[in-house]
């Protein structure tokens, strides 16, 4: 039979085995979740060169990695016009247009409004937009916006236009560029804003369509919100409803303007729905109204 001191060794012996066996399962723990956080570290070393490579502009890593982004596509345009639409009862010849001052009192531009009174609610107006990507001969269709042609012409006889920038191009989906915003820097972030310190009273109708050729002014979803920017549809405009006025057209040189513009592609563009400041700059350095 174990004595009492046999007994005292043994159980000391069993409590340092388990000890050390303990240890050893907490250093296999340590190497285990130090090897898991080395794989970690270079999982994420490889993704972090592989971004570096991608984005570096050397054009041999781009050609050896089959990760490689594909290069843009390029803008496919539609060549047919989309014919102007017409007003099922004409509007009353003269009109009368209500020039609202803009809620917020702010223009980057001071001008006077244009006069609202005895607006000739016939007739066509052409108009060249003289820009650093070329001209852009329109005309104007006092029938189907007679207030959005007043207003036009008057900013234009101001010199509103000159010096200003389109900073909104759409090259999916809607297919257009969009101008008139006095204050417009190229910052998609900032532009879109501006405005001539007044607003114009909605002039759209059920028949109108969009799509290549058209010219439209722009507004906010608020009714009656419209004032100085215009977008001009190059191409295609499919599900865009019936809610901006269409004022006139663009003629086929003002189209090759604003198709090599497309092309160019767009700078920034916004994540949410893909338009931006056009590459290809278009600043107005005059408004010619014939």
């Amino acid at each position: 039979m174990a004595t009492n001191q046999q007994r005292r060794e043994a159980a000391k012996r069993k409590l340092e085995r388990q000890l050390e066996r303990r240890l050893e399962q907490q250093k296999r723990r340590r190497m285990i979740g130090a090897g898991v956080v080395g794989v970690a570290v270079l999982v994420v070393a490889g993704v972090v060169v592989w971004i570096v490579s991608a984005n570096s502009g050397d054009s041999t890593n781009a050609a050896a990695s089959s990760s490689a982004a594909p290069p843009p596509t390029e803008v496919q345009i539609p060549t047919q016009r989309t014919a102007l639409p017409k007003r099922a009862t004409p509007l009353p010849n003269p009109t009368t247009c209500d020039f609202k001052a803009d809620a917020t009192g702010k223009a980057p531009k001071k001008v006077n409004p244009p006069d609202g009174k005895n607006v000739p609610s016939t007739g066509t107006v052409n108009v060249t937009l003289q820009s650093t990507a070329g001209d852009i001969p329109l005309t104007l269709d006092r029938a189907l916006a007679p207030c959005a042609v007043q207003s036009f012409i008057s900013l234009a006889k101001q010199n509103f236009y000159n010096d200003t920038m389109c900073h909104r191009l759409g090259t999916e989906g809607l297919q257009m560029l969009q101008c008139g915003d006095p204050a417009a820097t190229g910052d998609p972030s900032a532009d879109g804003q501006g405005g001539p310190g007044y607003t114009m009273p909605d002039e759209a109708f059920p028949e109108i369509k969009y799509g290549r050729g058209i010219l439209a002014m722009a507004k906010t979803q608020a009714p009656n919100s419209g004032g100085s920017q215009f977008f001009m549809v190059y191409g295609n405009a499919d599900g865009l409803p019936a809610d901006y006025s269409v004022f006139g057209s663009i003629s086929d040189e003002g189209l090759k303007v604003l198709d090599a513009v497309a092309k160019a592609g767009i700078a920034n563009p916004n994540p949410q729905d893909g338009t931006g400041a056009p590459t290809k700059q278009v600043k107005f350095t005059g408004v010619t109204v014939q």
